[in-house]
């Protein structure tokens, strides 16, 4: 069985070989720079306490303004925003600011931990 094997993978092997490149066609394409204009981001996060955080951990996937126009969650919740972007999305969130990130996305504007 052994010996079949490694006998048919040298014959793929050795099938994959193709024209050779002087023959082969060549594609012609260039590459163009083009520039796009992304819309302003309506709101942003105003300095506050772990807003830092949001920032470092967030906003690299979300907008301010998703964050900011968010329903009201409590920190529960948050905390299970949290742990289903680390885990489902991987976001590289270091769990040790778990704490301190809550508590920021529980204070933001319309939170139910809002200041």
């Amino acid at each position: 069985m052994k010996r079949v094997f490694v006998l048919a993978l040298t014959a793929i092997v050795a099938g994959c070989g193709g024209a050779p490149a002087d023959k082969a066609e060549k594609a012609s394409f260039r590459f163009q720079n083009k520039a796009i204009e992304l819309p302003a981001d309506g709101l942003s996060l105003a300095p506050g306490p772990g807003n830092d955080l949001i920032a470092q951990n967030c906003t690299g996937c979300h907008s301010a303004e998703m964050l900011i126009t968010q329903p009201p969650l409590d920190a529960k919740t948050w905390a299970a925003e949290v742990a289903k972007m680390r885990k489902v999305y991987h976001a590289p969130i270091d769990s040790a600011d778990d704490a301190r990130l809550v508590a920021a996305l529980s204070a933001l504007p319309g939170q139910s931990g809002a200041r």
